[in-house]
């Protein structure tokens, strides 16, 4: 009876070992063979759009609309054509795109070529309108908001504060933020700035692709992830013009991208200009170690909040009772960074391979192209926009 073991045990080829189960099935909506994206966003209409940060890749264009599979510059090519690190009118490094009140295509600028420091007029938010590309709405963050070192990151919209609504920014910088803007005058200031859960989490060694992920120049010891604050989520956003049963009041989520732990607070908090700092801190709630690391957040009408999470290739969703659920799970998601839900119900995400950059390698790009836009159906409703005046 050995024999016949032996020998099955010698002639069985790798394709015959039981393998890793994916989750879930991805639908590959685009590749792209140049620059690496980060953002995209899906109008109502089915319309998709996604940037290309300006982090050495030289993107012809970083803001773009997809059409036909190919991403042609948006609104057009020249608006991608600015004049120095401080041009106010025009889209220098774009990092997050997301549509918003209206459907209007909003676009978070860094104003930070390849890292460099940040120039008076380059960090903003510009809104275009969705069908003849014009930019009607332009907030320049001044000096004191949006820091030299300020790395503007992501972006969510909540209408149900002051005349025409606010947006939360997140600052990723090690020192981290969450920068508010007030949409009807333009005015924003910073909250949370170099507290403990917008800053990165001391220690934190992330594992990708079954290595841990280090910052390794080409000269000199490695360190750890520096990045703070990034993903964000807003939940409920008065879904066609009623709070959630759910949430009874926005609640604003948001991680460290060089952490594991989740936080949220209301963003009444964050509206009131006479909040202190220390009364902002207390309302923040730590909702714990989820037990991997994320990039990009997006959230649903029923208060699901979706997470990707790159050390495993994944994406989870945490349902309102905060249990967890992976709904995708693929080794062609490398690097999953933003999310973005649709009227069509799927679920949209940008793959990158950010883990595979020169800098955390010594110099060398593992990074091999193309890199990809995913969807996968989760039958969810996306948050509608629709600003509805309080009583």
């Amino acid at each position: 009876m050995l024999a016949p073991l032996l020998l099955a045990a010698l002639t069985a080829s790798p394709a015959d070992l039981p393998a890793e189960r994916p989750v879930g099935s991805p639908e590959l909506v685009a590749t792209f063979d140049g620059p690496m994206p980060t953002g995209v966003s899906v109008h109502p209409s089915g319309r998709i759009f996604v940037n290309f940060p300006r982090w050495g890749d030289d993107p012809p264009a970083t803001l773009a609309e997809l059409k036909d599979g190919t991403a042609v510059p948006y609104p057009s090519a020249a608006m991608q054509q600015f004049d120095g690190m401080g041009d106010s009118d025009r889209l220098i490094s774009v990092q997050s795109v997301v549509v918003g009140p209206a459907g209007r295509i909003w676009a978070l600028d860094t104003g930070r070529v390849e890292f460099q420091p940040a120039q008076p007029g380059g960090p903003k938010l510009i809104a275009f309108d969705p069908d003849s590309g014009e930019a009607v709405k332009k907030i320049v963050f001044p000096a004191d908001v949006a820091l030299p070192t300020t790395y503007l990151n992501d972006m969510r919209f909540d209408l149900t504060r002051g005349e025409a609504g606010a947006a939360y920014i997140t600052d990723s910088a090690p020192h981290g933020g969450i920068i508010v803007v007030d949409l009807a005058s333009g005015d924003s200031w910073r909250r949370l700035h170099e507290t403990k859960p917008v800053r990165p989490e001391p220690n934190f060694l992330p594992i990708v692709e079954g290595r841990p992920l280090l910052q390794r120049p080409e000269d000199g010891q490695p360190q750890p992830l520096d990045t703070g604050s990034d993903g964000i989520a807003l939940t409920i956003n008065r879904p066609e013009g009623g709070l959630s049963a759910l949430a009874p009041e926005p609640m604003l989520y948001f991680r460290a991208l060089a952490g594991r732990r989740l936080y949220s607070l209301p963003t009444r908090i964050l509206d009131d200009r006479n909040a202190t700092d220390e009364e902002t801190l207390r309302s923040v709630t730590d909702h714990g170690d989820l037990g991997f690391a994320s990039d990009g957040l997006e959230s649903d009408t029923e208060d699901t909040l979706y997470l990707t999470n790159y050390e495993d290739n994944a994406i989870v969703a945490r349902r309102a009772d905060g249990t967890l659920e992976t709904i995708l799970h693929d080794p062609r998601l490398l690097w999953p960074d933003t999310l973005s839900l649709g009227a069509d119900k799927f679920l949209y995400v940008t793959a990158n391979q950010l883990h595979r950059q020169a800098k955390f390698h010594g110099g060398e790009d593992l990074r091999e192209t193309p890199y990809a836009l995913f969807r996968v159906k989760v039958n969810a409703t996306p948050v509608r926009l629709k600003w509805t005046p309080l009583e």
